[in-house]
């Protein structure tokens, strides 16, 4: 199970807490607020009260032990840049930061961040299933219950067809389209509309609707 290290226990990053620790993952967080610290102390691995900007208290806290670290103190604009620079430095493989606008994202990612989250956009729930994705994952949510998600292919489909793979039938999915790398890698994938001779390659992606159990059980094979 993936460690997932979240700064700051505003309202999204609470939230993104609670999401992350229902689905049992390991969760480290940080905050400067006493009480909420308290409050989360009892549903997730680690609470640390303590500045989030500080490095060494980052260190101290054990987030350069981290798969991922979200930045969740959109509001604070210097704090952010400072906690998503600090984790960098400590080796953290992936930090996704919270921004509260498109030039405050463009400012996260110069220094930096791998990944950049809006909260007005990408809802917590949204990004806990992606962090707790195995492969590479990105959701649509329809309506309650049901997305469209592109993921990487499983291992079990390389090389298969669509008819010989059978994914409606052993995974409860579609397969809307397949976007392939093109010759050149400079250029964007093609999409393919698939028919059931299609062959799937291991680079390809997969666009895929269904319910989020079934597309969650799928995308943890990828």
């Amino acid at each position: 199970m993936k460690r997932i290290g979240i700064i700051g226990a505003g309202r999204f990053g609470s939230s993104l807490a609670e999401s992350l620790a229902e689905h049992g993952a390991e969760v480290l967080l940080i905050d400067q607020d006493r009480d909420i610290i308290q409050e989360f102390s009892e549903f997730v691995t680690r609470a640390v009260e303590g500045d989030v900007t500080n490095r060494r208290t980052l260190e101290d806290a054990g987030f350069q032990e981290c798969d991922v670290v979200v930045v969740a103190i959109g509001n604070n604009l210097e704090g952010s840049i400072m906690a998503t620079v600090n984790c960098k430095e400590l080796g953290v493989p992936t930090v996704v930061a919270k921004a509260n606008s498109d030039l405050h994202g463009k400012i996260l990612k110069r220094v930096g961040a791998d990944m950049v989250v809006y909260p007005n956009r990408d809802s917590s729930h949204r990004l806990a299933r992606t962090l707790l994705s195995k492969g590479s994952v990105d959701l649509f949510e329809i309506s309650d219950g049901f997305s469209i998600a592109e993921i990487d292919v499983p291992e079990s489909l390389h090389n298969k067809s669509l008819a010989e793979a059978e994914v409606r039938k052993n995974f409860g999915v579609t397969v809307l389209c397949v976007r392939r790398l093109a010759e050149d890698p400079a250029q964007p994938r093609a999409v393919i509309i698939p028919t059931a001779d299609e062959i799937i390659q291991p680079d390809d992606k997969l666009l895929i609707f269904g319910t989020d159990k079934k597309i969650d059980a799928l995308a943890q094979d990828s």
